[in-house]
């Protein structure tokens, strides 16, 4: 017999009660026998069966699920000096048993145990009445054996599926975590960097229409800020589309009109030519130079920035400084998140606070291939 069930359910299903079916061999002796009291005692012995069976699918605690297997061996030894297909009960035990002890070492000595008993006990029940035949307990400890080893399989099975979905959900589980890791720190790069250039050209644009002079250079300020929160717009919906950059170039390009906005000089040497870097690559150092600039604007007070890139040795250097001063000593979340996108490739990530801010980017060729 093969339960596909494991009895640590809650409740049971239409396949757990299947297996009850087999209980018709159990009244194999009543049925040839033909007798009223003895059909009604056999019917009593299967209804204590079937609370046991429904127990031991109810039942959360594996002491007391070990224990609603005992007593179905126990109601086998009790009927079968009466009822020689009491041998039924001892095949339910020995089926049942895989799917409440884990160990299968634990599992065959139960086995071999309760075999002995069982041949003990049937070679008792012959002594005492040689009419009985010796086969009987025989026929138990094969199907013992057979019913019995075949659930160890699909017990053990059951366990490492168990433990494979587990472990997928626990995958699944972290997977999302990782993504809402990623969508914060490319929302807090995107939102960061563009409404800081929204305030900062909003407020030029004030300056400008309180003094009451250079009307058209506000208006234009005031369109540049329109452009910006529409394109920061669809930035968020790129970034939860799951596109994480809009490229070096056009990072460079924007970085040059924050900078100009907030009064700093931009200093480029070196541009790494087309194709150079990979997506990856190229996406990671644009969403740095999108972090970096943003601190720039907010709290250098500098009044030149300058990015230097170079390729030399196989790897893939940003540098971007600026003469200003930082009071901060710990990361934010944007450092630590442009930090661990750099180390996902294998990079570098390296910042000084002597004089002004330097902050250097280094990435492996290898981060191409890895990525």
């Amino acid at each position: 017999m093969k339960t596909d069930s494991i009895p640590t359910r809650s409740r049971m299903d239409r396949g757990d009660l299947f297996w009850l079916a087999y209980l018709v061999f159990f009244f194999l002796d009543p049925l040839f026998r033909r007798s009223l009291v003895f059909w009604l005692e056999c019917l009593g012995f299967a209804a204590v069966f079937v609370a046991l069976y429904v127990a031991l699918f109810k039942l959360r605690r594996v002491e007391l699920r070990i224990a609603c297997i005992a007593g179905m061996y126990l109601l086998g030894a009790l009927t079968y000096p009466i009822n020689s297909s009491a041998i039924t009960f001892f095949i339910y035990a020995a089926a049942l048993l895989p799917f409440v002890i884990p160990s299968a070492r634990t599992v065959l000595i139960c086995f071999v145990t309760e075999s002995l008993l069982v041949l003990t006990e049937g070679w008792w029940v012959q002594y005492r009445n040689p009419h009985l035949s010796a086969y009987n307990s025989l026929f138990g400890v094969f199907f013992i054996a057979v019913a019995g080893g075949g659930n160890i399989f699909f017990a053990q099975k059951q366990r490492a599926d168990c433990k494979l979905r587990m472990a997928q959900e626990e995958i699944e589980a972290l997977a999302a975590v990782a993504e809402r890791e990623r969508i914060a720190r490319d929302l807090h790069d995107v939102l960061g960097h563009t409404l800081s250039v929204i305030v900062l050209k909003a407020e030029l644009a004030g300056r400008l229409l309180a003094r009451g002079e250079e009307t058209s250079r506000a208006a234009q300020e005031i369109a540049d800020v329109e452009r910006t929160a529409r394109s920061a717009l669809a930035e968020v919906r790129e970034t939860i589309g799951g596109y994480r950059a809009r490229g070096l170039a056009a990072e460079m390009d924007a970085a040059r009109n924050a900078l100009t906005a907030a009064g700093v000089r931009l200093e480029v040497e070196g541009a790494p030519a087309s194709g150079t870097l990979h997506p990856a690559e190229e996406t990671v150092l644009a969403l740095a130079l999108r972090e970096a600039v943003t601190n720039v604007v907010r709290h250098a007070q500098a009044r030149t920035c300058r990015l230097h890139f170079t390729v030399q040795n196989g790897r893939h250097s940003l540098a971007i400084e600026d003469d200003g001063r930082h009071t901060a000593i710990h990361e934010g979340n944007g450092l630590r998140g442009m930090r661990e996108r750099v180390e996902s490739l294998g990079g570098t990530f390296q910042l000084e606070r002597e004089h002004g801010t330097r902050l250097l980017i280094e990435l492996p060729a290898a981060a191409r291939s890895a990525s």
